[in-house]
């Protein structure tokens, strides 16, 4: 498995072009969370796909989109997300389930989505 984490626009229409990159090309995205991140205005979609090639032509293709601003590709290690809703905007956590529940443990926030084997 393979995660694509993007930072991309947060408005109307940016998963529509996104998932249409992936429909083109033909490849399956197994999970998918979404949420508004740290930077203002933007928000963080995490996409896991199974097949290294398919993530890599996936990443190249994304890259070129204007609504894209950052994009990383990880082999997964992970097995949890949570988007933690801070006073600062929201942040982006990814790590083992333990880790994952650790920090917002640790961090008590007002709201949180956490999504479990998501990636």
């Amino acid at each position: 498995m393979y995660v694509i984490s993007l930072v991309v626009k947060n408005e109307f229409g940016v998963m529509q072009r996104i998932m249409g990159e992936f429909t083109r090309n033909k490849i399956n995205v197994e999970s998918i969370v979404v949420g508004k991140c740290e930077y203002p205005g933007k928000a963080r979609m995490v996409l896991a796909v199974i097949d290294r090639d398919q993530a890599e032509l996936a990443a190249g293709k994304l890259q070129k989109l204007m609504d894209v601003f950052e994009i990383e590709l990880k082999e997964d290690k992970y097995t949890a997300f949570a988007l933690i809703s801070t006073t600062g905007g929201a942040v982006g956590v990814v790590g083992k389930p333990s880790q994952v529940e650790d920090i917002i443990d640790r961090s008590k926030p007002e709201k949180y989505v956490m999504a479990l084997n998501a990636l």
